[in-house]
């Protein structure tokens, strides 16, 4: 018998049952090492070969498509075969592997060189050894491999021993190849899954689907963030409530290099000054009462995405020397903890409030005011862009009507009264109206009688409306208005009237009265006009 130096060699039939035991232990965790099934396969044989005196071992599997066996992994020391089984496949009874896969049976030779059908396309075999082959049953008992090796023990008394074994490890690289195969199918899945989510986010935030309008404010909003989204600059978005502003943000994001990353969100209004700390920057275990172990902020969630920081300007100042630091460094501590932590991450911030004046009174720093108003973008309320009243409606209704599954529509005097509504609401306003609406329209009509507006006296409008006419590119165009000279409105009427012209611009509306704008003003306050709900 010859032997081969550091290849196991049994010298009785105890000491190969021992080896084989201890074999498919080592067999077992090579499987489970990798999600790699070829690498799996590679490093299974070479275990067969050093540790189980398996050489020249060979794996080859079913190709559904071809029908046909193909080469997965061999071991060998030779580069060429390497390369040449890549290239190898065996039809059904073509050669001893092909008459396996036909047969569903092992193949036990003393030696390999007395089986006539033996092909040896790899150039790899030892004509001399004997040989064991083994057929891979799936759970039905189809055949989807075969798995060879030459003993390198040539007593034939073993050899019911080595295919015994054999056949034991073919059964653990069906285990495997059934597991890996499930788990590619998962990867797969969830790939598709990802990839469809992705495209529903970016249809569903596209600047098609992001705001309606097309008045020239709008027009102008568009621009901005198709440019700005581009870049990693930061971005303050100002605008009344209910305008959209969450929308701009999520709009930069998912059109920007970083949509493939995190979007995270933050109202800086709802937190206290101490849980926003931690909220913004983490804590670590102990940090104070309750914090029963460490946790990540929405920097550190945000790391490579963009957060989004709306209410901005409700922060303290005490607070907002903070956040400048990191707006600046890119890097902070958690609440508790002494080691700097960097991260890059796209800011967005957002605020109704009035930042210039906020810093000339003192509650918001000058330095963090001009860190964030790199990229402003200003978001006209729903009154200065009634022009776009008809589109939105027809819109939102698109909205509703497939959540509540029946057709809505609006009808045109229903429109006129929307549009000569001030919205102090804004869009919001606007779309909790027509969902108001369409829940009390039986048939889906909307008409003026199933409006509930706030603030506005439907019995008597602010302004006679003329009725709609078509706009370039659907929708209805603004009404003119009743002239400021009618004999029939009174004072209160005509300045609302002059507001509404000038576009809810009082000083503007002076000159069309020919007052000054304190006397303007004056009647505003004693007429109790409100300029946000007419």
């Amino acid at each position: 018998m010859t032997t081969t130096p550091g290849i196991f060699t049994p010298r009785n039939r105890s000491e190969l049952l021992d080896r084989q035991l201890s074999v498919l232990s080592i067999v077992c965790r090579t499987l489970t090492r990798s999600l790699d099934l070829n690498a799996s396969l590679a490093e299974l044989l070479k275990v067969l070969h050093v540790e189980g005196g398996m050489k020249h071992g060979l794996v080859a599997l079913m190709d559904p498509e071809l029908g046909e066996l193909c080469v997965s992994a061999v071991h060998s020391g030779s580069e060429m075969v390497q390369q040449a089984k890549n290239a190898v496949r065996y039809r059904r009874g073509e050669g001893i592997i092909g008459s396996i896969l036909q047969s569903g049976n092992p193949v036990v030779l003393p030696k390999l060189a007395s089986e006539p059908k033996f092909l040896d396309r790899l150039a790899l075999y030892d004509w001399e050894a004997p040989f064991v082959g083994v057929p891979l049953k799936d759970q039905s008992g189809e055949v989807i491999g075969v798995l060879s090796a030459q003993p390198t023990s040539e007593r034939e008394e073993f050899l019911a021993d080595e295919s015994r074994f054999m056949e034991m490890v073919a059964n653990l690289i069906v285990q495997a190849v059934r597991l890996l195969s499930q788990v590619q199918t998962q990867q797969r899945n969830l790939a598709d899954e990802r990839d469809e989510l992705r495209r529903t986010v970016r249809a569903k935030f596209g600047f098609e689907n992001l705001m309606v309008g097309h008045t020239t404010p709008m027009k102008m909003v568009f621009d901005q963030i198709r440019r700005v989204a581009k870049w990693d600059t930061t971005v303050l978005i100002r605008g009344e409530s209910g305008t959209g502003k969450e929308l701009v943000a999520c709009a930069i994001h998912y059109n920007s290099p970083k949509a493939h990353n995190s979007f995270v969100r933050l109202n800086c209004a709802a937190l206290p000054e101490n849980l926003l700390e931690s909220e913004l920057f983490g804590h670590e275990k102990g940090a104070f009462t309750g914090a029963v172990k460490m946790r990540q902020g929405r920097f550190e969630q945000a790391d490579g995405g963009t957060l989004f920081l709306d209410e901005i300007g409700e922060i303290s100042p005490l607070f907002q020397a903070k956040l400048l630091r990191v707006l600046q460094e890119g890097e902070f501590e958690r609440v508790g903890g002494n080691r700097t932590i960097k991260v890059n991450v796209r800011i967005v911030a957002a605020t109704n409030r009035d930042l210039e004046r906020e810093v000339r009174e003192g509650n918001f720093r000058e330095d963090l005011y001009y860190r964030l108003n790199i990229m402003p973008i200003n978001l006209p309320p729903l009154r200065e862009r009634s022009a776009d009243i008809p589109e939105l409606c027809n819109f939102l209704l698109d909205k509703l009507s497939q959540h509540q599954g029946r057709k809505l529509s609006l009808t045109d005097a229903a429109v006129r009264v929307l549009m000569g509504y001030g919205w102090p609401g804004n869009v919001r306003e606007l779309e909790n109206v027509l969902e108001r609406a369409a829940i009390m329209a039986e048939d889906g009509v909307i008409e003026p009688s199933t409006l509930s507006l706030q603030g506005l006296d439907m019995k008597r409008p602010a302004a006679p409306v003329a009725p709609p006419v078509s706009a370039p590119g659907g929708g209805y165009a603004p009404e003119a208005g009743r002239p400021l000279d009618d004999p029939d409105m009174d004072e209160r009427e005509r300045v609302i009237a002059a507001l509404e012209q000038a576009g809810w611009v009082q000083a503007k509306a002076a000159r069309l009265l020919n007052m000054t704008p304190r006397q303007i003003a004056y009647r505003i306050q004693t007429m109790n006009i409100d300029v946000k709900k007419i």
